[in-house]
């Protein structure tokens, strides 16, 4: 039975997305079966993995209204073994929509029960809101990942998140835990980071993983190239980074997984197949 992880904080700018796609691809690339579900109407996750957004492609909205069936919606990615839910700006209608659905909160958790079974992991993106997109996700989790970024500003809204999670334990979801928290964009040049990441080690206690994501700029550049920061540029400080964090989160999991060394560099250029 897969396990499904929500990447979630509502302060937009954390490398949330950046933080779903590049676990994902280092889980699969150890030899995990992995399925993306981007919930976040930018379809930043989708863009990510180099799934292109024509007015054909069927995302998750046409799952929650019914109109497609899951194999129409499941789009493989470049790398093996993981795959993507797409999303668009259709989705942003959806909010609306589903004020009117009974048991609206279980709308994500109905479409995935369907199909958790065919994957070891399931790692859903969340938008950067506590609305009800966001509730749908978490009641659907078995657990949630907290990105926060090492800046003066993370921990603004974090009681709100933390309150939204009791809620949903309380009333939707009891078996939702924290399985992590994890800090980004990490500059040590500054005493800030390390008052911050201080600040939240004592909020979050061993609940915070060991591994820092660093701020890099080749993790800036491959989501504009379509790319996991493993295929733009697997000997990155970035790479190097999310390769960690990935056998981090497997490891506290107790789950087994087939060790990568570092990839060889991959050179991106237009029309390239990505094969190794």
């Amino acid at each position: 039975m897969g396990k499904i992880i929500a990447f979630a904080n509502q302060k937009g700018g954390v490398g949330k997305t950046t933080t779903c796609v590049n676990v994902a691809t280092y889980m699969a690339l150890m030899g995990k079966k992995v399925l993306i579900l981007d919930v976040d109407s930018q379809g930043n996750a989708t863009t990510a993995v180099g799934i292109k957004k024509s007015k054909d492609l069927k995302t998750i909205y046409d799952l929650i209204d019914g109109e497609s069936s899951y194999s129409e919606v499941i789009k493989p990615t470049i790398i093996e073994n993981l795959s993507i839910i797409p999303s668009t700006v259709d989705l942003a209608g959806a909010e609306v929509e589903l004020v009117q659905i009974p048991q609206r909160e279980k709308v994500i958790k109905k479409i995935l029960d369907n199909i958790k079974s065919e994957y070891d992991f399931i790692l859903i993106d969340c938008p950067p809101s506590l609305g009800l997109i966001t509730v749908n996700a978490l009641t659907a989790s078995d657990s949630i990942i907290i990105p926060i970024q090492c800046e003066f500003f993370a921990l603004e809204g974090l009681t709100q998140l933390m309150n939204t999670v009791r809620l949903i334990k309380y009333h939707l979801n009891p078996e939702l835990d924290i399985e992590g928290v994890v800090m980004t964009m990490k500059d040590k040049r500054f005493n800030l980071t390390t008052q911050v990441s201080n600040e939240i080690l004592k909020f979050f206690n061993k609940k915070v993983y060991l591994t820092t994501i660093p701020r890099n700029v080749r993790l800036a550049e491959a989501p504009s190239h379509g790319l996991p920061v493993a295929l733009y540029d697997a000997n990155s400080k970035g790479a190097e980074a999310y390769l960690s964090l990935a056998e981090e989160i497997l490891k506290r999991a107790g789950t087994p997984y087939n060790k990568i060394s570092k990839l060889r560099k991959i050179k991106f250029k237009e029309g390239d197949d990505f094969d190794e």
